[in-house]
């Protein structure tokens, strides 16, 4: 029993090998998504660029694609957010972030992927990636040598910094 690459919890013959051998076409934005990373994890180029729309197919070299499929170690896909994307649906956004290991170094893509219907078909149509909002601090921040913000009187990193 081999479970998905997609971290959909099902085995892999029930989820997305039928969307990758042509067995059936995935009938939501977030099943082609899922189609789509697990291409990746098994180095399924030709699925990959299949499933892009037909619109932007000349902007995606099959070379880059190759190199990052088969040169990454795929560890986990997460989805973040589905906005539309229904099988009645004609357009559909899935927010994911797919992690990777690559040169050793633990990494993650964090997209808001874009699909498209076109004949009935599913397809990616564009992605942006996601910039993390920056954090400000509510507070000043402690230094190691500055006085507890507990009121004991030690330094933070005798006290609360252990």
């Amino acid at each position: 029993m081999e479970r998905c690459p997609c971290d959909s919890g099902k085995e892999y013959k029930d989820c997305c090998e039928p969307f990758l051998t042509g067995v059936s076409s995935a009938q939501t934005a977030e099943a082609l998504m899922r189609s789509r990373y697990t291409a990746f994890s098994k180095g399924e180029v030709d699925y990959i660029l299949q499933s892009l729309h037909p619109d932007k197919r000349e902007q995606h070299e099959e070379k880059t694609i190759r190199n990052w499929a088969l040169k990454s170690e795929w560890i986990g896909l997460e989805i973040v957010e589905i906005d539309k994307g229904a099988p009645d649906d004609n357009e559909g956004k899935v927010e994911f972030i797919a992690k990777y290991r690559q040169k050793g170094r633990r990494e993650s893509h964090h997209e808001l992927a874009e699909f498209k219907k076109e004949n009935g078909k599913w397809y990616f149509y564009d992605g942006q990636a996601v910039i993390p909002d920056q954090f400000i601090r509510s507070t000043p921040k402690v230094g190691r040598n500055d006085p507890c913000p507990c009121g004991s009187g030690k330094k933070y990193k005798k006290c609360c910094g252990k």
